[in-house]
């Protein structure tokens, strides 16, 4: 696999295509060192703790249990969608090549929307005095720890060291 970077739009020909140079094995490691990746399961493991924490704070702040569970529930609306996301791209099949790696990325976030919309579609036959307000938040509070990761995710090696 090689990484391809843009080595100047000055560099351009006459047809307007930006030139490529494909990098060395050292280059890319440099990149992927000041680009690096965050764990899917480390997002899922926030998530799911963000969403106890909803559930939780559903139940203090309104003292019923039906709260707890709707928002509870609006978390595994998430969690368990992303659950199958994150198995699907760290499988053997989506690490062939880059092709099957983009297809396979695509094929698995469309099972994740699938699920995602079935359990909110089901939430109200399998939650008992289902609080509809309650449920999106905890889908809407567990969705946004994705902005969070991202703002958490680590720091390059060479910044690191300066």
């Amino acid at each position: 696999m090689s990484i391809i970077t843009p080595v100047s739009e000055f560099d351009a020909d006459e047809s307007d295509e930006p030139a490529f140079k494909r990098l060395s094995a050292e280059e890319a490691q440099a990149l992927r060192e000041l680009q690096p990746a965050v764990s899917p399961w480390r997002i899922v493991g926030l998530q799911v703790t963000v969403a106890l924490l909803v559930a939780g704070l559903a139940w203090a702040f309104t003292g019923r249990s039906a709260a707890a569970w709707s928002a509870g529930y609006g978390g595994l609306a998430v969690v368990i969608p992303a659950v199958l996301f994150a198995r699907g791209l760290m499988s053997q099949f989506s690490s062939i090549n880059a092709a099957t790696a983009g297809f396979g990325f695509f094929v698995w976030e469309a099972i994740k929307i699938a699920v995602s919309v079935g359990m909110l579609s089901a939430a109200p036959q399998l939650v008992a005095d289902l609080d509809w307000l309650a449920m999106l938040i905890g889908l809407i509070v567990t969705l946004k720890v994705y902005w969070v990761a991202l703002l958490m995710r680590p720091k390059s090696i060479n910044r690191m060291k300066s």
